[in-house]
């Protein structure tokens, strides 16, 4: 994937919104002495960039290259919509994390908290994400961050709070299904950040697609629940079947359009 040729360009002004949590380095090294520090509790403080591994210090500087092209492509949008896009916080963790939304453990995956407009990421993920769903590659990465910033837009933009609204009262099948328009329109989003890097940057490579729309299929709904040796219930989707998360994807990809990107409209 191309985006790592521009490591040294983007880490110079963008490392300073990339937040790691203390316990980062003890959690690698408690793993292996057999201590789960998911009973422990989350570490205070932060780690200093000397103390970590060269894997992790390479994930460290992958998602800031990430985090940093997102925020050329949405500054532009948001621009244009005469607005001003405020640039997010990513929060790389391991074991627990607590954010304005809670106290989360490595167990959610990925998120985005609204209330601190930080997003939050597991330094295993990928690693599960390559292993446990068979999703490897750069662009498949590229893809869970994009995702979590498109949360952040829908945030900015006042979708997310409208989300809350429409949902107040609903039933429980209602409020799932308006998540997963909701994380439908996150991944179109994602897929319009994957445009710009691709028509304007021309920083993507072939194969590149095909890894974020692998990804996209490995965490939907229907294919979660089949590998926990589930029934598939429709009703409880929250972030869509593996053929929707595509699907909208690459409807971000192909347009880049934010109109493209209504999921709240019609058959999804």
């Amino acid at each position: 994937m191309l985006l790592l040729r521009f490591v040294p360009m983007l880490l110079r002004s963008k490392l300073g919104r990339i937040v790691l949590i203390a316990g980062v380095v003890v959690f690698f090294g408690a793993r292996m002495m057999g201590v789960d520090l998911l009973s422990l509790g989350q570490q205070g403080g932060t780690v200093q960039p000397e103390s970590l591994s060269a894997e992790q210090q390479e994930m460290v500087d992958f998602v800031s290259v990430v985090l940093a092209d997102t925020e050329d492509t949405w500054n532009g949008i948001f621009e244009s919509l005469g607005q001003t896009y405020r640039e997010p916080t990513l929060v790389l963790f391991s074991g627990m994390v607590q954010s304005a939304c809670g106290t989360a453990s490595s167990a959610v995956g990925p998120f985005y908290c609204p209330a601190d407009q930080q997003l939050y990421l597991d330094l295993t993920f990928f690693q599960q994400l390559q292993q446990r769903h068979g999703a490897p590659g750069d662009f498949a990465q590229a893809y869970v961050v994009a995702h979590e910033v498109g949360h952040h837009v829908q945030n900015l933009l006042g979708i997310s709070q409208r989300v809350h609204e429409l949902g107040t009262g609903r039933t429980e099948a209602e409020v799932n299904a308006l998540s997963v328009r909701q994380e439908l329109q996150a991944d179109c989003f994602a897929g319009m950040w994957g445009h710009s890097a691709n028509v304007d940057r021309q920083m993507l490579e072939s194969g590149d697609l095909e890894e974020a729309l692998t990804a996209a299929s490995a965490i939907g709904d229907d294919t979660l629940q089949r590998e926990a040796g589930q029934a598939v219930m429709p009703d409880s989707f929250t972030h869509g079947s593996s053929a929707q998360r595509e699907k909208w994807f690459r409807h971000g990809f192909e347009s880049g359009s934010l109109e493209a990107c209504d999921t709240f409209s019609g058959h999804l």
